[in-house]
């Protein structure tokens, strides 16, 4: 027996040219610490169009940028002072112009982050709005409120920031202004008109210059019920309504938002695409993947899967789903800048809590680097395969580990400084890319990196794997070339009868990919093998190791460069 899942809202034969989206594979540079062009230490964009060749010759259908705006970094330039410029140590706007030509040259489309919830304190609006008295409309546009007590020194509620702290900033004479993150990055008023605007024309400003879509940051915590009597952490908790919307996230205004976001899209030719990063129920996720949203959402199920079949499994038919019932594509992603790469995650012994090995320096428990790197090999074989759009990010294509033992002196984040030094913070997955095997950065530029990088870099740099069949830079391009090959309609048929901890699927075209999630080998399906995530036997496919097969033998097994046999 058999069991297909389709999409049957998708046309057969798609526009490229505005479906481009739906089973891209995006590959996210965070700008600071990929490439840096001029010896400061931090990467920046004449660095990253200097590496197009190598996104080109990887084979990526786009790049998504993270935050290159003006900021002082009070959270890795996710406090944006300027949302329509660029950062000078990054770059200026003729070279954002320069790396638009350069990537579009090469064939691969631009998203670009927007941070739509806050912006930094140092943003104009924001310092108007502190010069300005109370009830002003300077302070309209963000979320200001009389604190409690008699002359409002006591924050208006006792309400905890994400990065630890209170989530309100006094600003003196009784008034204090909300912060869902870092006290640098106020929360957005979007109940304010000239907010809402604003928005619009940055949007505007960006698409004008050849973006070609945009990554919208914390996406379900723009609009809030902010009306009086704001309840207390312990009400806010509890009384959440009782289809998962919140007193402020996912509240369901936030899709008029939305919508008005859609119409500047869909008045471009091709239509600008977009993405949400929410953390919703899964239930709530497919308004933001309409096509009158934003038109793709982010699931990050897959980041707290444990390497198991049947967790896979069942990850892969929910998000499969309910992209069908949006009308829309899944997106399929193991790393980002904000979670332990997932080489380091497969290394931990099952139930393993991440934040306490990162602030063991990465010694406790001791990680299985080898057994880390041959499950995130086979996990990516097994999203690469998937209908639905990939996100790799930067340095995976490396097989780059978690750069766990960072120096208390040398880290940034401020969830590491706002907790206390109770949580180490995201900055083992940021550390700056090695692309030579010497040198003072590994390549990365002409003295140190702004995050110290460790001395075992240099196996792992792309020079390093350039030329060696059996690296992980070469499987990364062998899958996706196979990918965009093979690749056809947005349906999967799910093999059953198989052994224990297999997962296996067929795609249109006649192909299969099976990934084996235990540690003992299981028979190879008959098929030419046209990809396998590591060294494979005549008959037999190793513990943790994916393979895709085709179904045509033309002349027999295909005997592929790499680790296959």
């Amino acid at each position: 027996m058999t069991d297909v899942l389709d999409s049957p809202t998708v046309p057969a034969a798609a526009d490229p040219r505005t479906a481009w989206w739906r089973q891209a594979v995006v590959y996210q540079v965070y700008p600071r610490s990929f490439a840096d062009s001029n010896g400061d230490g931090t990467g920046d964009l004449a660095g990253l169009t200097a590496r197009v060749p190598h996104l080109a010759r990887l084979g990526v259908d786009a790049v998504w940028m993270s935050p290159f705006y003006p900021s002082e970094l009070a959270d890795g330039g996710y406090d944006v002072a300027d949302h329509r410029d660029v950062d000078p140590r990054i770059g200026t706007l003729e070279q954002f112009d320069e790396l638009v030509a350069a990537l579009h040259g090469a064939g691969i489309r631009l998203v670009v982050d927007i941070v739509p919830n806050h912006s930094s304190d140092r943003h104009p609006w924001f310092r108007q709005a502190l010069a300005a008295a109370p009830g002003s409309p300077e302070r309209e546009r963000y979320v200001f409120r009389r604190g409690r007590g008699e002359h409002g020194e006591l924050p208006p509620t006792d309400w905890t920031a994400t990065f630890g702290g209170p989530a309100w900033e006094h600003v003196g004479g009784g008034e204090w202004y909300l912060h869902l993150f870092a006290p640098e990055q106020p929360d957005w008023n979007w109940a304010n008109p000239q907010v809402r605007e604003d928005h619009l024309l940055t949007l505007a400003f960006w698409a004008d210059r050849g973006v070609d879509g945009f990554r919208v940051d914390v996406a379900h915590a723009l609009t809030k019920d902010l009306s009086d009597p704001l309840p207390s952490a312990a009400e806010l908790a509890a009384g959440d309504l009782p289809d998962g919307a919140h007193r402020f996230f996912d509240r369901d205004e936030v899709h008029e938002v939305y919508r008005e976001w859609r119409a500047l899209f869909d008045s471009y030719d091709p239509p600008r695409t977009a993405v949400a990063e929410a953390w919703v129920p899964a239930h709530r996720r497919a308004r933001y993947a309409s096509p009158e949203g934003l038109g793709q959402a982010f699931n990050f199920d897959l980041l707290g899967s444990p390497f198991e079949a049947r967790s896979f499994r069942t990850t892969v038919e929910e998000n499969l789903r309910l992209a069908a019932a949006a009308g829309s594509s899944s997106t399929w992603v193991l790393s980002n800048h904000d979670v332990v790469r997932h080489a380091s995650r497969y290394a931990l012994p099952e139930g393993a809590d991440a934040e306490a090995w990162l602030l063991s320096g990465g010694t406790e428990p001791a990680p299985d680097t080898a057994r880390g790197l041959r499950r995130a090999r086979a996990a990516t074989a097994f999203l690469l395969a998937l209908p639905g759009s990939t996100y790799l990010y930067q340095g995976e294509e490396l097989g780059l580990p978690e750069v766990a033992d960072l120096p208390a002196a040398a880290l940034q984040d401020p969830t590491w400084l706002r907790s206390g030094g109770t949580r180490k913070g995201r900055d083992g997955c940021r550390v700056p890319l090695p692309w030579s095997a010497q040198g003072p950065s590994f390549g990365f530029g002409a003295g140190p990196a702004h995050l110290p990088q460790p001395s075992w870099y240099g196996p792992l740099a792309v020079e390093a794997q350039e030329d060696d069949p059996a690296s992980t830079l070469a499987f990364y391009r062998r899958a996706l070339a196979e990918r965009r090959r093979l690749q056809g309609p947005e349906e999967l048929t799910w093999l059953e009868g198989l052994p224990e901890g297999v997962a296996a699927f067929r795609r249109p075209g006649g192909w299969t990919c099976l990934t084996n999630f235990g540690t003992g080998p299981v028979a190879l399906p008959a098929g030419r093998v046209v990809l396998s995530s590591g060294p494979i036997g005549e008959t037999l496919v190793p513990g943790e190791t994916t393979v895709w097969l085709e179904d045509e033998p033309r002349g027999g097994r295909l005997d592929q460069e790499g680790p296959t046999r």
